[in-house]
């Protein structure tokens, strides 16, 4: 049994499940229309103010029949992600020899860009406010470095990008290991949270599915006060925790739930289609039918034909090729136009570049997109942060119970690190003008001028330097006074000999 766990609370309840394992694990194809129906991920909520061992198989079964409907969406947004979109299941009646499939994976470089622009460096998180230790901020993040949060909060990232919500969970250590806490990020296709449908939107419940050897799923259901687990509509273990909440959270994308390219995929299927067509409108040119007007041949002659590259006809016959080659030009400008929509829609930067010789950093933000991908990002920081912000609370709690420290929810800022690099000779002068201002606090100054990924360690570091710095300097006034303090009694005592 686990550490956190209090006691068994015997129970045997029963109820016939109607979900299929087929409803919740696609092992391949997806679903060409399904796309027309993706419009963001489904909350899933409840009339049940408190869930317990007495109706949360009621509640359960209501609440799988919605995740079936968002792991459908999920499974098809993924393979999508991956490559497996509607253009590999093209099909021709008309020249069937000629068939192509052109996937231009744009949905992959729109995750890849999003996720690496978020979380491509490391959040941190620092003290706010008087009260926090700067001792205990270095513990924590000592833990979550050592947890490898940043590889876990990219594989969040991933998922939430993609289908428009993530999910972690967060569990107390057992043994003697020095670490409080654990940290996992939950595949969205098999794990959901349930909310009170009240003021509030309280999680109530959330749920991981472990697939068994015999096909069976087994749900892990968590409650603020009980780990119930469920297997073939029973309930095979009820035991209570004192993590006093729910420790999965759910970290949405936006509002709506949606991935970052759902909102164009008909544009990206567009796209597909119009280089599967030039390609195959290539191979369709070079392999022209040849029209032979007035001319009998037969299968032999129209071999040696082939081999011998010409034909002797009539002259009332005629012998041509059909050929209609596909104006690139268009296609071309109409495959812009669709790749500047989809950039433009999803906040992403173009590739246009400029050559004007008098662009300033911020000229190229705002030419070249760079100020939509920002705001797009400043918006799902501010959904990430929500959602952290609860899991936070969580790890602090274990580290208060494992007697690591006091650290309260309140005493620890999250920061995002990315961009901290540009307009440096800006921010470098930032910083030193408010740290010869007396009213500034030095830390503050650290925190608010944007230089460093990492304030609270160049703080710390800072101040380090700086006393040492301090102490040297003293040190060599004093070693200077005593050396002209020797040189005047030593002149002094040559003075009395004389």
């Amino acid at each position: 049994m686990p550490s956190f766990f209090c006691r068994d609370i015997p129970t045997r309840l029963v109820v016939v499940f109607t979900i299929e394992i087929s409803d919740f694990f696609v092992l391949g194809g997806i679903d060409t229309e399904q796309r027309l129906n993706l419009f963001g991920r489904r909350q899933i909520f409840t009339n049940q103010a408190v869930i317990d061992e007495s109706n949360i198989l009621e509640v359960l079964q209501d609440a799988i029949n919605v995740h079936a409907l968002n792991q459908s969406d999920i499974t098809y947004l993924y393979e999508y992600y991956k490559g497996n979109q509607p253009i590999l299941s093209r099909t021709k009646t008309i020249r069937d020899d000629i068939l192509s499939h052109v996937v231009m994976n744009r949905a992959n470089e729109i995750v890849t860009f999003k996720v690496g622009y978020l979380v491509g460096k490391p959040i941190q998180y620092i003290g706010r406010g008087e009260a926090a230790n700067d001792q205990e901020i270095s513990l924590l993040n000592d833990y979550l470095y050592r947890e490898n949060k940043i590889a876990k909060d990219r594989e969040l990232a991933e998922w939430f990008t993609v289908c428009g919500v993530a999910y972690r969970i967060v569990l107390p250590r057992g043994g003697q290991d020095r670490i409080p806490f654990q940290i996992d990020t939950l595949d969205p296709r098999n794990a959901f949270v349930v909310r009170y449908s009240g003021l509030g939107k309280k999680v109530l419940l959330g749920v991981y599915i472990v697939p068994e050897e015999n096909g069976a799923l087994r749900y892990c259901c968590y409650t603020d006060r009980l780990y119930i687990e469920v297997l073939d509509g029973v309930i095979v273990r009820a035991e209570r925790h004192m993590l006093e909440r729910v420790p999965i959270y759910e970290y949405p994308a936006n509002m709506a739930r949606l991935g970052a390219f759902e909102i164009v995929l008909s544009l990206l299927d567009t796209i597909n289609d119009v280089e599967t067509n030039r390609a195959e409108g290539v191979a369709q040119f070079i392999q022209s039918l040849l029209v032979m007007k007035g001319v009998d041949i037969d299968d032999d002659n129209y071999a040696k034909l082939l081999k011998q590259g010409g034909i002797l006809c009539p002259a009332d016959g005629d012998v041509k090729y059909i050929t209609q080659e596909l104006n690139q030009t268009q296609t071309q400008a109409l495959v812009d136009d669709l790749y500047d929509g989809i950039l433009t829609i999803c906040g992403m930067p173009n590739r246009n570049g400029g050559s004007s010789t008098s662009d300033t950093g911020s000229a190229v933000i705002f030419r070249d997109g760079w100020q939509s991908a920002e705001a797009q990002a400043q918006t799902t920081e501010d959904y990430f942060r929500a959602s952290e912000i609860e899991a936070l609370d969580l790890m602090l709690y274990l580290m208060r119970l494992r007697g690591k420290g006091s650290l309260e929810v309140e005493d620890v800022d999250i920061r995002f690190t990315r961009r901290f690099y540009d307009n440096v000779a800006t921010k470098t002068n930032v910083l030193i003008s408010m740290l010869k201002e007396n009213k500034i606090a030095p830390k503050v100054a650290y925190e608010t001028c944007g230089l460093f990924y990492n304030p609270q360690l160049a703080y710390e570091q800072g101040m380090a330097y700086y006393e040492e710095t301090l102490k040297a300097e003293q040190q060599g006034l004093l070693d200077a006074v005593n050396d002209d303090t020797d040189s005047n009694a030593a002149l002094e005592a040559e003075e009395g000999v004389a």
